[in-house]
Parts: structure tokens; C-alpha cells; sequence
């Protein structure tokens, strides 16, 4: 089937809407935005052990960003947040689209205090209400659906005891 200069124009214009829209979707989650790195972390509870793959937001810039803009989190990946030395964290929802379970963790590896389904895009506080050395940031709804509760253990080299 031959195509006339009017079809394959428009075909054209169809491509680039459908390329720009890709970008204006996809690229936000994969290029750019993300923290340099991911890393197994497991998750020890009453029912279980839970792995999740973690980004890991260490610099300054990561943990400003952390997950804002993201549209989507998968189940069983999150941000690790590295707060070293253990101290004080408060964390808000600014320009975070999605709801979260924020899971503030000790330099122990103990699951310290659980924020559940965070409101999207407030400028609240959430107090860890210790000194955490880690916030781990997953899609809201986690932390019911695996069991996690403070006291769990988790297994991460930022929580090595050595």
C-alpha cells in the first residue's frame, strides 16, 4: 500500500505525539529522576522474610528528590534513604504523586516507627520519632500486606553491625 505526502505526514505528527507523550510518561521514571543505584534489602517479620530491590538516595539531591514526581512504584521496590549517623528524620510528601509507607529504621536494622499511607503531595511532616538511621520508602499498603512491624529486622549493608 502506497502512501500519499498528506498520510505520511500525518503518520509523522501520529509518531512524534506518540514519542513526546513516551517521553513525558516513561522518561520522568527512568532517566534522571532515579538514585543512582539499586540494592537488595530484606525485610524480616513474623510471617516471613521480605526482599526488596532499593534505590538508594545518599547524597543530598537524592534525598531532596527521593520519589517526587514518580507516577508509579512497583510492589517489592523502594527507596532506601540514608540518614548516617542515626538521628532525628522528618519527611514530607511534597510533589510525591503516590502514596507511600515510609518505614523508619534504627542503625540497628530495627524497624523503628511505620508512617502507613502517606497523603500524597502534603507538606506535613512525618517524624520518625527516634533516631533512624534509614527511611525506606515503598508503595502504600506494603507494610500491612507483608506484616512489617516495628521491631522487624532489616538486613541491608547501610544497617551492618560491624
Amino acid at each position: 500500500m502506497r502512501m500519499g505526502k498528506a498520510g505520511l505526514a500525518r503518520l509523522r505528527g501520529f509518531l512524534w505525539i506518540a514519542l513526546l507523550s513516551w517521553i513525558g510518561v516513561v522518561a520522568p521514571y527512568d532517566a534522571g529522576v532515579r538514585a543512582a543505584e539499586f540494592q537488595p534489602l530484606e525485610i524480616a517479620t513474623q510471617s516471613g522474610v521480605k526482599m526488596f530491590s532499593v534505590e538508594m538516595a545518599r547524597t543530598e539531591k537524592e534525598k531532596e528528590m527521593g520519589l517526587m514526581y514518580r507516577k508509579y512504584l512497583p510492589d517489592g521496590q523502594g527507596m532506601l534513604f540514608d540518614f548516617s549517623p542515626a538521628q532525628p528524620v522528618s519527611m514530607w510528601m511534597k510533589n510525591t504523586v503516590i502514596s507511600l509507607d515510609m518505614i523508619f529504621i534504627d542503625s540497628d536494622g530495627r524497624v523503628l516507627r511505620i508512617a502507613e499511607n502517606t497523603e500524597p503531595l502534603s507538606t506535613r511532616t512525618i517524624s520518625s520519632g527516634g533516631l533512624a538511621k534509614g527511611v525506606l520508602e515503598v508503595i502504600a499498603g506494603t507494610a500491612r500486606k507483608y506484616g512489617i512491624a516495628p521491631g522487624d529486622r532489616v538486613s541491608h549493608p547501610l544497617f551492618d553491625r560491624h
